[in-house]
């Protein structure tokens, strides 16, 4: 081989060595979570510590449901899906789940509003626009302005679920997607009601934002009564994968599901999981 074949056959080696480098480090250094607005603040704070005990590591956390975390994760889209609520058998063939924490879901008025407490009866009927004034349920005489959550959002089927209503039932006077915008809109309207996340309403409230929780069944709406099981509409918030997890997608389930995370979880009023139940796939 004469000395410019050689340099060649060198040159071509280089490149291709240093192309399976930057491919190899492109896959190790980057990771996209989608899905769930319950899950997101959460896998962001996780994401930050995670990337500031891996430097050249970067996380992007996007919002826009559970549906779309689901389809995300089972199409490749994202690497992890974040989803508030067990797997449905259909998704437990095709996907693997990991839960970090535990949340409820809880109907919530404005602070000013001088209903405390609705039977499920109650919820129900003002959902299907049966009772729409609060004076009915012994509030002012005003009416009540029903909040909604969009399609595809986890939080709307619990709630479906646990009140055995349709969708199509609902007389809803605004429709919107994420905790925030709910929480949002009550604390603006003090005839408003909605149903959040137990979590981000207590976050709300420590922050001084104008919204109460309502009890369900008699049972406190707080991470408390999450924690004993004693609230009867809660829910495991989960993060998913297609394949088995492995490489840098794996390092940060594991993160995820330790003890390293703990006081992120309960600092946005989750409930941690023991490292046991942690790993228990759904």
């Amino acid at each position: 081989m004469n000395r410019n074949l050689t340099f060649l056959v060198a040159s071509i080696a280089a490149v291709s060595t240093l192309t399976a480098c930057n491919s190899s480090n492109k896959q190790l250094t980057k990771l996209t979570l989608t899905g769930s607005s319950t899950v997101a603040p959460l896998a962001s704070e996780m994401a930050k510590r995670f990337e500031a005990k891996h430097p050249g590591v970067r996380i992007d956390v996007q919002t826009g449901g559970s549906s779309r975390g689901i389809a995300d994760a089972e199409s490749g889209v994202a690497d992890i899906g974040m989803v508030s609520r067990s797997l449905k058998p259909n998704e437990t063939q095709k996907l693997q789940a990991f839960a970090i924490a535990r949340d409820g879901i809880s109907p919530i008025v404005n602070a000013k509003n001088p209903v405390n407490k609705l039977t499920n009866q109650q919820i129900v009927a003002i959902y299907q626009g049966k009772i729409n004034n609060w004076q009915q349920v012994g509030g002012k005489d005003a009416p009540i302005t029903v909040i909604n959550k969009a399609e595809g959002r986890s939080t709307l089927e619990l709630f479906l679920s646990y009140f055995k209503l349709e969708n199509s039932q609902i007389k809803a006077s605004v429709v919107i997607g994420d905790n925030q915008q709910g929480i949002k809109t009550v604390a603006g309207n003090p005839n408003a009601i909605a149903y959040v996340s137990i979590g981000a309403a207590e976050s709300e409230l420590k922050e001084g934002t104008p919204i109460k929780l309502l009890p369900i069944n008699g049972v406190e709406a707080n991470t408390k009564t999450v924690q004993n099981s004693t609230f009867p509409l809660s829910r495991p918030l989960m993060l998913v994968t297609k394949p088995a997890p492995s490489g840098l997608a794996k390092e940060f389930l594991d993160f995820a599901q330790s003890q390293q995370v703990y006081d992120l979880v309960e600092s946005q009023n989750f409930v941690p999981l023991t490292p046991k139940v942690a790993q228990t796939r759904n």
